[in-house]
Formats: structure tokens, sequence, C-alpha cells
């Protein structure tokens, strides 16, 4: 992974973009010699993976289940 400083990284974007879309190269930026940002090719999902959020919510209910007449809010 290429180190660039903030400055030539604006200066260059285009030509960065280019070479990230067409080789997968990776950036990292870099302002006063601190890492602040990793430009990297983005990863295509299928709609059938995981989503890497969404798979950690877990639900302790039957989604399904019918409502009772508490839970419709429903008075005698």
């Amino acid at each position: 992974m290429q180190e660039l400083n903030v400055h030539e990284a604006k200066t260059k974007l285009s030509s960065l973009l280019m070479e990230v879309e067409q080789k997968g190269a990776s950036f990292l930026i870099c302002r006063n010699g601190k890492p602040i940002a990793e430009l990297i090719p983005h990863k295509k999902r299928s709609r059938l993976d995981y989503h890497p959020v969404l798979s950690k919510i877990a639900i302790d209910y039957d989604p399904v289940e019918e409502l009772s007449r508490d839970e419709w809010g429903e008075v005698d």
C-alpha cells in the first residue's frame, strides 16, 4: 500500500481512482505523517451475502407469532 500526503492525494485524485479501479491498487493517505484514511477498491457483494452489521442482530421471539389482545392495545 502506497502512502500519500493529503495534498498529493487531492492533486492526483482522478489518477489514483483510475489505478484503484483498473489495477486494484490501495493507498494510505496521511496528514503530518499520521494515517487518516485508506483508498481501497470497493468490494462488490452479492445480494445473497450476509450484511456485516445486520447479520449480528438476534431476534429472540417468533416474528410470525400472532399478537395477544394486550399487544394489539385492545380494551375489553
